[in-house]
């Protein structure tokens, strides 16, 4: 393997400033550690995505001297990397992920270490290819980004057998962005054309596949037709490359398809179902259950929701919504919610302990009391439900988004009992409701964020809740503390962008 010139990696040609602006600071700090400690790396796809990618806006793929990756993942985790576990069904033993976070612009980035060169379908990486020595000992520094990547003849060599491993109707992520996958193959050849030499993408392709295949190779590379097109030598690479592969064609074409069935599930699961249960990539170390609290109108839904884009396209996330509004509610609660509307259109005052609408002073009637009786054993029962579910997802890996969270500190308050309020209810009813409540208290989250707002802030977000009421619960909320290990106060009158920023560090400080 040829061995790594300091002076001659470091001294690196200056890329123009805007360029240099947009490269993150955290993988221009590892790029510099991993020469600075002599790791044998290189980033192993298109050259032609490097400055996106190192913008963080793409997986860095890097290919890593077996002998380095002890060292490697030790410089990741010094400068604030966190490893990420696939889900057994899709673990590699060669291959790492490390994400990070981009303190100014609360950008995730991904590294994705490789310690062999490793290619196949996208739900199962088949083939292990034993050429990682040579092709580390080939790469070359980019000409104005502080990176090795490949030499154009590696690069070239590597897509033709990407392309023969990959281009695949019968994987179902591949098929769903066929459009998308071909054209990027396509846009990678007509980038390299002009890049590399026929005569050194003959000579490599012939070291490592033969004379025969060498030929053919290169002659599709730089033919006309489509890769996706050519069957015949995307099926006699396949068949030369057979000795590497880890399952045979019987156990990998089942592996294939049970994963496949994995992953469509667990597509349904996060767009629709939202069980909890792992399906991608779980948080280090265990879950977490992150509660977002605040008053009416303090924008809880719209950061759970922003917090959630941001950690679930990297991280399998359960969004739990614990409030009686328009969140999503289990079959038990939703004929109760059906019938709220025509409940409340036929109340034209709202009895004394309501939040929203025309509050009387007057006691509440009999009809509404037993209405209410029964709407607090389901809020509870539901409560109870969702308070395990989401435990049980943090225990499996689930980083768990809660709108709201249950609590027995202060009675009155919102998310709170409602018994309370009738006199008369028996015992083995408030039994159902405090039980509830209790376990919520036991199951503590473990970050509680509190967003705060002014009275008149709320007001005009919730024009329908009684004043009086935000005024009472914006103080009542700095005093619930829910048994949680960390709690974070945020200032939500600050702009919306910058309050998601400070929520995405408080997260992250946890994970």
């Amino acid at each position: 393997m040829r061995p790594i010139d300091l002076q001659r990696d470091l001294k690196l040609p200056q890329p123009q400033a805007d360029t240099r602006l947009a490269v993150c600071p955290i993988l221009l700090a590892v790029l510099h550690d991993f020469h600075r400690m002599r790791i044998s790396y290189c980033y192993w796809k298109s050259s032609r995505t490097v400055d996106a990618v190192l913008a963080g806006e793409g997986d860095l793929d890097l290919l890593i001297a077996r002998e380095d990756q002890h060292r490697c993942q030790a410089i990741l985790l010094a400068r604030g990397l966190k490893l990420f576990p696939m889900v057994a069904s899709r673990d590699h033993p060669a291959m790492l992920s490390f994400l990070g976070l981009d303190d100014l612009t609360g950008r995730l980035v991904h590294i994705h270490l490789h310690f062999r060169l490793v290619a196949g379908e996208r739900l199962l990486k088949n083939y292990s290819l034993p050429w990682q020595e040579v092709i580390l000992a080939r790469a070359i520094r980019h000409p104005d980004y502080p990176i090795r990547i490949l030499d154009p003849a590696s690069e070239a060599l590597l897509l033709m057998i990407r392309s023969a491993l990959e281009l695949r109707r019968r994987d179902p992520v591949t098929l769903r962005h066929w459009a998308a996958t071909t054209a990027k193959f396509a846009s990678d050849r007509a980038e390299l054309e002009g890049r590399v030499e026929r005569s050194a993408l003959h000579d490599l392709a012939a070291q490592l596949l033969g004379e025969d295949l060498a030929l053919r190779l290169v002659a599709a590379f730089f033919g006309d037709e489509p890769l996706h097109r050519q069957r015949a030598l995307r099926r006699d690479l396949a068949h030369s490359l057979a000795p590497y592969r880890t399952y045979n064609a019987i156990e990998a074409r089942l592996r294939a398809t049970i994963r496949a069935g994995l992953w469509a599930a667990g597509g349904l699961n996060r767009q629709h179902v939202h069980w909890p249960r792992p399906s991608a990539r779980r948080a280090p170390g265990g879950g977490s259950v992150i509660a977002i609290i605040g008053v009416d109108g303090s924008g809880k839904s719209t950061v759970v929701a922003a917090v959630r884009d941001w950690l679930g396209s990297e991280i399998d996330t359960l969004p739990m919504y614990f409030g009686t509004g328009d969140g999503r509610p289990l079959l038990l609660m939703r004929p109760f919610k059906a019938l709220l509307p025509l409940f409340s259109r036929l109340l034209r005052t709202r009895p004394k302990g309501s939040s929203h609408g025309k509050i009387s002073e007057q006691r509440p009637g009999l009809g509404y009391q037993i209405l209410l009786a029964g709407w607090a054993v389901v809020v509870a029962r539901e409560k109870r439900s969702k308070l395990l579910a989401a435990h049980r997802g943090a225990r499996r890996g689930l980083v768990v988004l809660t709108d709201r969270y249950p609590q027995n500190e202060i009675i009155g308050f919102n998310d709170g009992p409602l018994l309370h309020r009738l006199p008369w209810a028996p015992r083995w009813l408030r039994g159902i409701e405090t039980s509830a409540y209790a376990l919520a208290r036991r199951l503590a989250p473990d970050l509680v964020v509190k967003l705060q707002v002014s009275p008149e802030t709320a007001q005009a977000r919730e024009p329908t809740m009684d004043p009086s009421v935000i005024r009472d619960r914006i103080e009542a909320i700095q005093h619930l503390n829910f048994a949680a290990h960390r709690i974070v106060t945020i200032d939500a009158e600050l702009p919306l962008a910058e309050v998601i920023r400070k929520i995405k560090l408080e997260v992250w400080r946890l994970l």
